[in-house]
């Protein structure tokens, strides 16, 4: 694979702007994108994803966007055979594949060949069964204790990877992190972190929640609202788990604002503690080092 082209991937915290840096690169290269947001696989969830917009995918190809029904669950080794898939014909079409995304481990899964541990069906069931009874923050005060790098990665309301972080430190005794790497890269890879900062981030998070609600996502939820309290995986992204909460608790769904800004935040600092992790990232704020690194690197 030495000749084919390299995959560049963008990376980094949520509403940091990596599609606006993605649409100038794919632009420029005549590239085209595959989507690493495990949520904008899903159809129907578009404005609290921050979906690309239709314009944009009809100006540059976008791949692996709206592939799925919310009922659906997303397993990780699904999505890698999916998005590598992707990848290749990219390639065969004599283009570069832009990876896009903010999902750690889906991004990791496409570009290094990491080895998923096992399962056991009755540690499985055991620990879903706790899920039920007690809930998804008391397991993650759990991991916590045990796994602090996994549960630093993992959203409190994860309940699904939770369950999984917990199985895998109990069937082998080791963190679920540490048991992913170190890996050898599937394919020659160009990573680059998109990060403004935090306080820019943050800034950033309240004005893209304060557009979603201006743009009706408070109906998007409502209209998906049945199929989602049957959604295993697509039911937790932030905001959609906010507002399901506050409709399911009779609340006005507009107090659910401030909580879907807080939960983003914190999902913003997850991210950018795993990609932080990688030292093969490289970290950027301004589009002039996106030009040095992608010269640099004859791209």
């Amino acid at each position: 694979m030495s000749n084919a082209a390299p995959v560049v991937a963008i990376v980094g915290p949520t509403a940091s702007g990596k599609s606006a840096l993605a649409m100038s690169i794919a632009q420029r290269l005549g590239a085209e994108v595959v989507n690493a947001d495990a949520f904008c696989l899903y159809r129907g969830m578009d404005i609290g994803t921050a979906k690309p917009s239709l314009a944009d995918r009809r100006m540059v190809v976008h791949h692996l966007i709206d592939t799925h029904d919310v009922e659906e669950s997303v397993e990780v080794v699904g999505y890698r055979d999916q998005a590598r898939a992707a990848i290749e014909a990219v390639r065969s079409r004599g283009r570069t594949p832009l990876l896009v995304g903010g999902s750690g481990l889906y991004v990791q899964a496409v570009l290094d060949d990491l080895r998923f541990p096992g399962t056991d069906p009755s540690v499985r069931q055991r620990l879903e069964g706790e899920l039920a009874q007690v809930g998804p923050e008391v397991l993650h005060g759990r991991l916590a204790a045990i796994d602090p790098a996994a549960a630093e990665a993992i959203l409190p309301s994860n309940g699904r990877r939770i369950v999984r972080a917990l199985e895998v430190n109990e069937i082998t005794g080791a963190s679920f992190v540490a048991t992913l790497g170190p890996a050898q890269p599937w394919t020659r890879s160009v990573r680059i972190g998109w990060d403004p900062g935090q306080e820019a981030v943050d800034r950033a998070i309240a004005a893209r929640v304060d557009l979603m609600w201006r743009d009706g996502f408070v109906g998007e939820v409502e209209s998906l609202r049945e199929r989602l309290t049957r959604a295993r995986t697509a039911s937790r992204a932030v905001g959609y788990r906010q507002i399901l909460d506050a409709l399911e608790a009779g609340d006005d769904p507009d107090t659910a604002r401030e909580p879907t800004v807080v939960a983003t935040r914190r999902l913003a600092r997850r991210q950018r503690a795993w990609f932080r992790r990688d030292p093969r990232v490289h970290w950027l704020q301004s589009s002039w080092q996106v030009e040095q690194i992608l010269g640099t690197l004859e791209i």
